[in-house]
């Protein structure tokens, strides 16, 4: 089955090729470093991620590049409220971002252009865009985009030609606007009191440029003019991946991207997840509860990326607890002794439909449910005491593969302090002499400790909770 992905600007699935065979190139659109990010935006990366994966995993070379924003309206807005130079202040949020998706198992981009660098390269595409005649400055010292001179405005939004405006009868200085706006909009904007010692100078004057255009030049300077996969939370398709087209194609005269990938919203109560709505949980609130930042990453990543997500403490401990058969599989059948059976052929369906379901547009919940039918059959082999050593190997090796997208298993050689070792003989010499409360007293202080005993035909085996 060829590889399909549902592409934003066309409205269908389409199948994936390549601008160069083999490579890659991806661009996502990173956070604004102004504040901690809530775990609605993780969902980007971690989509993202799982898109890069299994790109890797099918045997392409990915070169990945994910933008820092850190001069915009709400960056300097904050950064004024704290008293701090914007650079003191965005490194604060930067480090912050760096620490959370370590912590998320999300792969590091191959760089992560800030803004804040690239001033000479939005200043040299706008003054490109000037010559053209698709932007003008405006009265005010900014310098502005003309959307009714890009034919093609609209397209990936699917906005109505009869809905934009003519000429420059309205100006959007706002990095963020109204959905219903398509109007000219700042891509360089003249200084003002508000933004204090926040400038740059420039042959159009003192001033900034705007959220739009940073991303343009960033994404075209390190993929090239026309690059294969742009990702994005779906509420990115407008205003800013609209204009990012209108911006990179009007200037440089060519297709800018050919796929455009957008995950849907984390919504909680049945509202999107966001900072405006004060109704939004960073990732170190999450942590703070004592939920492991792999469980948050395995609900984030379970439910297909274009369907939106409801956001529970619920879901978090269902999503440890699936994560928690596959180590318990793991520990369950790493020394099995049987003397073999069919699984072989049950590794190669459940890899095989794994394949399937991720080749059609990253179906995350039919490869996973590919993966846990797997799990049930091998762990009936190893309860009945069938499954050979070889077998479990082989078993362990799929485990290792698919977690080369998934990314939440463990396979760390499972080590517990030398005292609790010592509990856990002491308990057999309990249990040896028929001391049954005595042996129950020590398993019970264990699992309070995070280790959980299973008494086996092979023996006593244990396991560290995740």
């Amino acid at each position: 089955m060829a590889l399909k992905f549902y592409n934003t600007l066309t409205r269908k699935k389409e199948e994936f090729k390549p601008i160069k065979k083999g490579q890659v190139g991806i661009y996502s659109c990173g956070p604004t470093i102004y504040d901690f990010p809530h775990i609605g935006n993780y969902r980007a990366y971690v989509s993202g991620d799982v898109l890069k994966r299994y790109l890797i995993y099918k045997g392409f070379k990915v070169k990945h590049i994910m933008n820092l924003t850190d001069v915009d309206d709400k960056t300097i807005r904050n950064s004024k409220k704290e008293g701090i130079p914007l650079k003191k202040f965005t490194e604060k949020y930067e480090k912050a971002f760096f620490e959370d998706i370590k912590k998320l198992n999300i792969m590091p981009a191959d760089l992560y252009p800030k803004a804040t660098d690239h001033i000479k390269e939005m200043l040299g595409m706008i003054k490109k865009l000037v010559d053209k005649g698709l932007a003008y400055k405006g009265d005010d010292g900014s310098v502005y985009y003309k959307v009714s001179a890009f034919k093609e405005y609209g397209k990936l939004a699917n906005l109505q030609k009869g809905a934009l405006k003519k000429g420059a009868s309205c100006r959007v200085q706002a990095d963020e606007y109204a959905k219903e706006d398509a109007d000219d909009f700042a891509l360089w904007k003249g200084w003002t009191e508000e933004d204090g010692e926040v400038f740059w100078d420039s042959e159009f004057g003192k001033g900034r440029p705007g959220w739009h255009i940073e991303c343009s030049a960033m994404s075209t300077k390190y993929l090239g003019k026309h690059f294969d996969i742009h990702t994005g939370g779906i509420d990115l398709v407008f205003p800013h991946h609209q204009n990012e087209i209108a911006q990179s194609e009007g200037s440089l005269n060519e297709k800018f991207v050919n796929y455009w990938i957008h995950n849907e919203w984390l919504l909680v109560n049945g509202q999107k997840m966001s900072k405006s709505l004060g109704n939004f949980f960073t990732l170190r609130d999450v942590l703070s509860k004592g939920y492991s930042p792999i469980a948050v990453r395995y609900l984030l990543l379970s439910t297909h990326y274009r369907q939106q997500l409801n956001f529970t403490f619920e879901g978090v401990e269902a999503a440890a607890n699936s994560i928690q058969r596959l180590q318990d599989l793991i520990v369950k059948i790493n020394d099995a002794k049987g003397e073999g059976s069919d699984v072989s052929g049950k590794i190669k369906k459940a890899e095989a439909d794994f394949e399937k379901a991720m080749d059609d547009d990253l179906s995350i919940s039919d490869a996973l449910a590919a993966v846990f039918s797997l799990v049930k059959d091998v762990n009936i082999l190893a309860d009945k005491g069938k499954l050979s050593n070889k077998e479990a190997k082989a078993v362990i090796a799929f485990l290792r593969k698919i977690n080369g997208v998934i990314a939440v298993i463990d396979f760390t050689e499972e080590k517990i302090p030398d005292e609790l070792m010592k509990l856990i003989a002491k308990r057999e010499e309990f249990r040896s002499k028929k001391m049954f409360a005595d042996a129950d007293r020590i398993r019970e202080e264990l699992l309070k400790k995070g280790v959980q005993l299973d008494d086996t035909k092979e023996g006593v085996k244990w396991k560290k909770l995740k």
